[in-house]
């Protein structure tokens, strides 16, 4: 049977996949809480709303997964993209170039995120999400140019291990792993500007030294992407979604068993964390590309698309926009009518419709923030 997808054109499944992780930041997270609510008594409920909040140290939750999973995906895309450059008639070093300016926005974005027009240099949080995605995301780009496959799988096992080593050999107190006494916090206290943002200014997790391990992250996404370009005449696209489950098998084993010397961390963003989430986004990606391109049932991913197009647009959106306000407006006066607890979801289902109608309103004016 021949493969409904054409390798040259965009992967449905990416910006659905973004989409959808993209969503619990959007609000579904406090949808799902709210929701959670009309059920006090169901020890599932619970266990379901514990899973839309980060873990305090160790351990791991839905909520940790939504940032590699972003990362990872970006790094899937880099693989078509540097194809398209290419048959575009592009030169590496242009490539390259924008391979760094992309890096550098995503880095100024993160602390325009963080409150840089307030002109509060002293108490500015240089660290950030976006700018843990533009500098991971950029040097597993360049890296990936530069060299081939078997040198680059080499070079991330190097770096979980040598980061491993990094915290265990060079402690920083009595438990290597902790909050108080981790190396990750005690090189960022010395050499990362403005404020950190947990502990008064004792430890960040999106510090200098954890973004190491995030690069493998990025670096694992590309090499699902490279994989997926493979050909269908050298491998048939149903082979390619089994290889794909399989490595999320090895890569959730692998962590699992590294996690019993290496916690898994997400604050630390640990060797054993990078694992364990590869293995959640090989999953969800492989489930989505297997769906959407290679069955081709695309027209349920348009509601997830909408979103994943302008993810970054959305995540700026809701630190600049008062959604909240507008929200309440529209749906404060219907959820007056009911107890809190329905109160609560019928707001959080109103937060979300409104941010997808404006980013529907973008959509369909063909406005996409592209960094």
């Amino acid at each position: 049977m021949k493969s409904k997808f054409n390798e040259k054109e965009r992967l449905f499944s990416l910006d659905a996949l973004r989409g959808f992780d993209m969503l619990f930041i959007m609000g579904l997270s406090g949808w799902v809480v709210s929701l959670c609510g009309l059920f006090p008594s169901s020890g599932f409920m619970d266990w379901l709303a514990s899973q839309m909040e980060h873990v305090k140290w160790d351990g791991l939750s839905h909520h940790d997964t939504i940032f590699p999973l972003f990362l990872f995906i970006a790094g899937i895309s880099f693989p078509f993209s540097i194809a398209k450059q290419r048959a575009q008639g592009k030169t590496e070093k242009q490539i390259f170039v924008k391979v760094i300016k992309r890096g550098i926005v995503l880095v100024l974005l993160g602390m325009v995120y963080n409150g840089l027009f307030k002109l509060d240099f002293a108490g500015l949080r240089c660290a950030s999400v976006l700018g843990r995605i533009g500098l991971a995301w950029m040097l597993a780009a360049l890296l990936f140019m530069r060299f081939k496959q078997k040198v680059l799988i080499v070079v991330a096992a190097v770096i979980l291990v040598g980061y491993w080593l990094l915290l265990w050999l060079i402690p920083g107190g009595s438990d290597t792993y902790s909050f108080e006494h981790n190396l990750v916090g005690a090189i960022d206290r010395v050499l990362l500007p403005g404020r950190l943002i947990y502990g008064d200014n004792h430890f960040d997790p999106e510090g200098l030294l954890s973004t190491l391990p995030a690069i493998v992250t990025a670096m694992l996404g590309m090499f699902t992407g490279r994989f997926v370009r493979i050909s269908s005449d050298r491998m048939t696209e149903n082979k390619k979604v089994l290889y794909l489950f399989a490595a999320a098998i090895v890569f959730l084993v692998a962590g699992w068993l590294w996690s019993y010397v290496f916690p898994i961390n997400k604050m630390l963003w640990s060797s054993s964390f990078v694992c364990v989430v590869a293995a959640y986004s090989l999953f969800l990606f492989a489930l989505f590309y297997y769906v959407t391109d290679v069955k081709g049932y695309r027209k349920w991913t348009f509601f997830f698309r909408v979103v994943g197009m302008n993810s970054i647009t959305i995540y700026l959106a809701q630190i600049i926009i008062n959604f909240s306000q507008v929200s309440k407006f529209f749906f404060g006066g219907l959820a007056g009518k009911f107890p809190e607890d329905w109160a609560n979801l019928i707001n959080s289902t109103g937060y979300i419709v409104v941010c997808w109608l404006f980013l529907y309103f973008l959509y369909k004016k063909n406005v996409f923030l592209k960094v």
